[in-house]
């Protein structure tokens, strides 16, 4: 199966998450073991708020831009080809400390 990006759903999304955020695959094409496998792009100074995974773990392949990652606690600075990944029951967050949009596709398993 191929998905041209025409028919690919870009939601706009405001407030701190200021960006978009492109659902690339829907739950029922994962046989409803992957919650979401998505684009996301953060403009500057917006972020993904900090968050606690139960049930679910998420990795992050970071493809634009720079980033600051809140991972249990920890403070780490991110950029273009790393990975971030947050196990069950971890909590993390990512905000664009850059000046351009912070790119990076998202994937979220159930556990």
């Amino acid at each position: 199966m191929i998905i041209s990006s025409q028919n690919l759903k870009v939601e706009q999304r405001i407030g701190e998450r200021l960006g978009t955020f492109t659902n690339l695959l829907k739950e029922s094409q994962m046989h409803d073991k992957v919650k979401i496998f998505a684009r996301v792009a953060l403009k500057p100074g917006s972020k993904a708020p900090f968050h606690q995974h139960v049930g679910s773990f998420e990795a992050f392949y970071i493809l634009a831009g720079s980033g600051l990652v809140n991972d249990n606690g920890n403070l780490q600075q991110v950029k273009t080809g790393d990975v971030v990944f947050t196990d069950d029951s971890e909590s993390h967050a990512i905000e664009n400390i850059g000046d351009v949009d912070l790119e990076y596709i998202a994937l979220v398993v159930y556990s």
